[in-house]
């Protein structure tokens, strides 16, 4: 299976760290001897570990699993979440995006704050510790909206951890009431908002947003938004889709931008490379857009931001939703990641990009993906706390709240069975 996987990216499982760096060409080994001894990487060194291919590329996935076992050891954490997708409607044109609908769009949906709160208590009933609440920009919303989703979580389910509204929702709603982005950030604070999702990052390049998203929202705004969030205390997780228009120029860049962040700020949980889904997208209908990473360049991307981002930010998620479980554990078990991401339960956003993966993962069935590739289950909350840990038991088993297609639930079976093969 990981020769299926990875195409002819050799399997780093196979080789220790010391021959896999004696096979290695001596401009990846200096860049390499640097990461493992904690000094800092340069963009330059990004974009050499970016160029890697056969035992190079081996070499840097040894290195990043080194790195990442240094930091977090063998446990792989998860968090159990349900997404709330409060609105697909629209009018931005991101043209990455196949989730927006028209408001006269027979799909277009619009949830009552009443079924936003009624879903975050059956979350919570479920074991979530967190709802994650993202929505288009629908033009007949008020600003006062986001809060009003805040206080009905917060006031039928207390306890639960609201992880809500990327940057330009932000943006969106503060304007909307006439407000700067910092009072709008305190009144959402305020209300009960925990921490902000960093999507709508895209790449933090001017040029290649401009052709995304038609720089609705700027990378300088993004970067603002965020800043502004953590010095009010609101942490936030730091993303990056690649694998549409982008280069990886653009993607040293990107984490050189987000490292700067969190050396001033410190604010950053965790990093989340999302791979472009390009089923239903726009710009790839379009022919401009290439048809999502290749799997070299979902290895690549993962390890190098293990080893770019070092002792600023340790913690590296896979999205099994955007890329599939089999290569989500691929990179768990050989390119430095070391989170499993979360349970999800309803995740519509790249389900309406063509995502063929499902929606969601029981707990019951993410701890055996785990364990089927030699690591050690545990169950945190968004800020990484961790709350239970698995290695002699099972989470309660819940049914989906998402019915699958045969194919995925064979795929789920097969996996969480240990069907995967290091």
């Amino acid at each position: 299976m990981t020769d299926a996987l990875v195409a002819d990216v050799p399997d780093a499982a196979v080789q220790d760290l010391e021959s896999a760096l004696g096979s290695a060409c001596s401009a990846i080994n200096r860049i390499l001897e640097k990461a493992l001894t904690d000094r800092e990487l340069s963009t330059a060194d990004a974009l050499t570990l970016f160029e890697a291919r056969g035992k190079d590329l081996v070499a840097v996935c040894k290195t990043a699993d080194e790195v990442r076992r240094r930091k977090n050891g063998d446990t792989v954490t998860f968090v159990i979440v349900r997404n709330i997708n409060f609105t697909n409607v629209c009018y931005t044109g991101c043209r990455f995006c196949g989730f927006a609908k028209r408001r006269d769009d027979p799909d277009a949906e619009v949830l009552s704050l009443e079924e936003i709160a009624r879903r975050a208590e059956e979350a919570w009933s479920r074991g979530a510790t967190e709802v994650c609440i993202q929505g288009g920009l629908h033009p007949a919303i008020e600003g006062t909206h986001y809060r009003d989703i805040v206080s009905v979580i917060k006031a039928r389910v207390p306890g639960i951890h609201i992880h809500a509204f990327s940057p330009f929702e932000i943006k969106y709603g503060a304007e909307k009431m006439g407000i700067s982005r910092r009072d709008f950030l305190l009144m959402l604070k305020d209300t009960g908002l925990d921490t902000l999702p960093g999507t709508a990052a895209e790449i933090l390049d001017v040029d290649i947003r401009r052709q995304l998203t038609r720089d609705k929202l700027s990378a300088e705004e993004w970067v603002d938004t965020i800043k502004t969030a953590h010095r009010l205390g609101l942490r936030s997780t730091a993303t990056m889709m690649y694998g549409h228009i982008d280069e990886p120029r653009h993607w040293a860049g990107h984490l050189n931008t987000i490292r700067d962040i969190q050396k001033e700020t410190g604010g950053f949980t965790e990093f989340v490379p999302l791979g472009f889904i390009h089923w239903d997208a726009p710009l790839y209908f379009s022919g401009v857009a290439r048809p999502g990473p290749t799997r070299e360049e979902n290895i690549k991307v993962h390890a190098v931001s293990r080893l770019f981002l070092n002792g600023w930010i340790d913690r590296i998620q896979v999205s099994w939703v955007k890329m599939g479980p089999p290569l989500a554990q691929y990179l768990l078990r050989n390119a430095g990641a070391n989170d499993f991401g979360g349970t999800l339960m309803n995740e519509t956003i790249s389900r309406a990009a063509g995502a063929p993966f499902g929606q969601e993962i029981t707990p019951m069935e993410m701890c055996r993906l785990i364990r089927a590739i030699g690591r050690r289950p545990a169950r945190r909350n968004t800020l990484y706390e961790i709350l239970e840990r698995y290695d002699d038991h099972d989470p309660p088993d819940y049914p989906l709240l998402v019915a699958r297609t045969e194919q995925q639930s064979r795929i789920f079976s097969d996996l969480a069975a240990g069907g995967y093969t290091p």
